[in-house]
């Protein structure tokens, strides 16, 4: 049967990987950069292999199961707010409407800088969601 949870340091990586990813491409003014985090993802979410992931989990030390897990549902649900804001800032980007374009690469670059202190705004979303779906099956 297939884990439903990965490994938190797999997760800390991504984070690590989609933040210096944004910063590097404002920084530089390479807005293609973006492309890197934007395909993983999409590679995570469509065919459930993501090559950062896979990268990352050569250099864990230990057995997979002696790290604090993350549900996977969750972590997809999280990888499609990002891919959706690194797809919309790279078409505000190429159309030439740098607003759209800052303004989607920042909000990204904001929750997994915020994810790495602690607070997981994918999370809180899909938390409310649910609520909101449970209050409404009730009602």
């Amino acid at each position: 049967m297939k884990s439903k949870t990965i490994p938190k340091p797999l997760v800390t990586f991504n984070q690590w990987f989609i933040l210096s990813s944004v910063i590097l491409a404002l920084v530089s003014g390479f807005y293609y950069i973006m492309f890197l985090p934007l395909l993983a993802g999409l590679s995570g979410l469509i065919l459930g292999r993501n090559p950062v992931l896979i990268v990352a989990r050569k250099f864990l030390r230990n057995p997979v199961t002696s790290y604090p897990q993350e549900e996977i549902a969750q972590l997809q649900f999280n990888q499609t707010i990002a891919v959706a804001c690194l797809g919309l800032s790279l078409i505000g980007f190429y159309v030439g409407n740098a607003f759209v374009g800052y303004a989607f690469s920042i909000m990204v670059g904001v929750a997994s800088a915020v994810a790495l202190m602690g607070f997981c705004v994918g999370c809180f979303m899909r938390y409310q969601w649910q609520q909101y779906k449970y209050r409404r099956a009730k009602a």
